[in-house]
């Protein structure tokens, strides 16, 4: 690592500084052992230049906090998730909730944590600086998916919940989302997440050089809230909440219409309380894969906790398969995310895309008894559906059908929860919000229940879940998606990537004219953002955008034809399958891979 021995005293001096004052000894060893090694003389030049570079990477400057909160890997340093920068950050969270309030009122809050490494004990550090401020603080009392503490933020009427989770990133990673309410969010932003500028004010308040003893913290005062098998059990009202949107002519409570489910919450938190709504609404034949059911912060089955990635489902479709299932169920580990798969004539069981289940479900809810009521309780003329701008156009041709409303939002639940109206939203990366009323957000567990419900009632009238897809491509037309990611060893590489694009943009793609070239970045129906929109003559549609989170390059693909009748499906899928591989070329060819 080429710098100067100046440069290397003050590296050294500040990862010192900092293991000085780090509260947790598991992370003040890892810089005091990567300092030793940087100027160990016994020490090989490739070993010494190795721990330089930790360092630097460590310290070049502080863990940026966004609309998502913050995300990195477990670890020493300003620029990772460690206990220092959770206190500094829970310092600037409280400083924003009671300049908010301005001593109108007295600010309430949430924490919540899921089962990864480190996640109980920044929840609890972050109870401690709210309480030590003068913030009534509420504490979820276990491991419990996000989904509950969404719930917990609009349930208890707090201004602000926080979430100590990392979603479905690798098991060294960690994160804090952070969710307002009451009089810090009213309307149709109460309870969830962050917004611009919002995370510009927060951020603005985090003092990233504050001394941790300068920072207060209670001993106690923040309030456990009831666990299992207590009276209150916040978990258990929830569970209540989310069973209830069954419809009782959907499933029998005595047998759910004999559906049999095989469920995966991937190592994750879901586990338990998905079983406890499943048993609520009447699902019986529920059968966990068991070496995935306990949570686990090492996710030991799957290489990547994420529902998406090749080979996670293995173990539940192997099951499903040999005990003869209806249905696999998986949420990602903190359960906000619901992968659905099933049996296909002619395929064999494969997992759903998530504009698949995102359809399936705005077809269900486009009739479901709920849907009206939660319009009208949100003074709403009429229910509102929503889906990102990345995902399938069939939600608004199936809202049109049914004389609903229907928005197109930027990438996200922040921006998907806050639509007017909103009885039901989804996003392409299995993400649904099927009851905005109870979590404004995307919840795995009651989307699950709901696809179940769908299944049941299909199940008990002879159909199925890939029979309703056909139904709905006969109505609606066949819509075929598909993805290209493309990952970069550096972010300054997405930035070219996107300037070759708008300087040569595609003439045409799978043979179909480029008709039309939206610049997302310019604005307009929706705020700007990172990307490109290309249609062509033949509706292909075609986005390009950088990834929120990760250094990757992301493209949206769809393709949309009629379809007459039931035996021209299968060629037409095939058709489908030919374009969409053609549009991938064409755009592989103009990045310039």
């Amino acid at each position: 690592m080429n710098t100067t021995p100046t440069e290397t005293a003050a590296l050294l001096a500040r990862a010192r500084a900092w293991a000085a004052e780090d509260p947790d000894p598991e992370t003040a060893e890892q810089l005091l052992a990567l300092a030793g090694a940087a100027e160990a003389d016994d020490a090989g030049a490739a070993a010494r230049d190795l721990a330089l570079r930790e360092l630097a990477d460590r310290f070049a400057g502080p863990l940026g906090f966004g609309t998502a909160g913050l995300r990195a890997a477990l670890g020493a340093g300003p620029n990772r998730m460690n206990r220092a920068v959770v206190r500094r950050t829970a310092a600037g969270l409280a400083s924003y909730l009671l300049q908010r309030a301005a001593g109108a009122y007295v600010p309430t809050a949430v924490v919540g944590f899921d089962a990864r490494h480190k996640s109980e004990v920044f929840a609890l550090d972050t109870a401690a600086v709210f309480t030590a401020a003068g913030i009534e603080t509420f504490l979820l009392p276990a491991p419990l998916p996000t989904p509950v503490l969404a719930w917990a933020v609009r349930a208890l009427a707090c201004e602000a919940g926080v979430m100590v989770t990392a979603s479905h990133n690798p098991a060294q990673d960690n994160g804090y989302k952070v969710y307002l309410g009451g009089e810090a969010a009213p309307g149709d932003g109460e309870g969830a997440q962050i917004t611009a500028p919002t995370d510009r004010e927060i951020a603005a308040l985090i003092d990233h050089a504050a001394a941790l003893d300068s920072i207060p913290l209670a001993a106690s005062g923040w309030t456990v809230l009831p666990g299992a098998g207590e009276p209150g059990d916040v978990a258990a009202r929830y569970v209540s909440d989310v069973a209830a949107l069954a419809s009782a002519d959907a499933n029998t409570a005595s047998s759910g219409h004999g559906l049999r489910i095989v469920l995966t919450p991937m190592h994750g938190v879901g586990g338990e309380t998905l079983s406890r709504v499943f048993a609520a609404a009447g699902f019986t034949d529920v059968a966990l894969v068991d070496a995935q059911a306990a949570p686990d912060p090492d996710f030991p089955t799957v290489d990547f906790p994420n529902p998406e990635e090749p080979g996670a489902l293995d173990l539940a479709l192997a099951q499903a398969e040999s005990s003869g299932a209806d249905l696999v169920i998986a949420t990602d580990p903190d359960a906000d995310r619901c992968a659905v798969a099933a049996d296909f004539p002619g395929e064999g069981w494969r997992m759903l895309r998530g504009d698949e289940v995102g359809s399936l479900l705005g077809a269900h809810l486009a009739t479901h008894p709920a849907t009206r009521f939660r319009a009208e309780a949100e003074g709403a003329d009429r229910p509102v559906f929503a889906n990102s701008i990345v995902s399938s156009r069939q939600l608004g041709r199936i809202a049109e059908a049914h004389g609903l409303g229907h928005r197109t939002t930027l990438t996200g639940f922040k921006w998907i929860a806050r639509v007017p109206g909103l009885a039901y939203g989804y996003e392409e990366a299995l993400g649904y919000c099927v009851a905005p009323d109870l979590v404004r957000d995307k919840d795995g567990i009651s989307a699950a229940l709901l696809v179940a419900e769908l299944a049941a009632g299909l199940k008990a009238a002879g159909r199925s879940l890939p029979g309703a897809l056909d139904e709905l491509a006969l109505v609606h037309g066949l819509h075929a998606t598909d993805q290209l990611s493309v990952r970069v060893a550096s972010l300054d590489l997405l930035g070219a990537m996107m300037g070759r694009l708008r300087a040569q943009p595609p003439t045409s793609f799978a043979g179909s004219e480029v008709v039309s070239v939206l610049d997302l970045a310019e604005g307009g129906e929706l705020p700007p953002t990172e990307g490109l929109s290309f249609l062509a003559a033949d509706d292909t549609r075609v986005i390009v955008r950088p990834s929120g989170t990760e250094p990757k390059l992301k493209c949206y693909l769809e393709v949309i034809a009629p379809v007459g009748a039931a035996d021209e499906l299968p060629a037409a899928r095939a058709a489908a399958r030919e374009r969409l591989d053609a549009v991938r070329r064409d755009v592989e060819e103009a990045l310039g891979l």
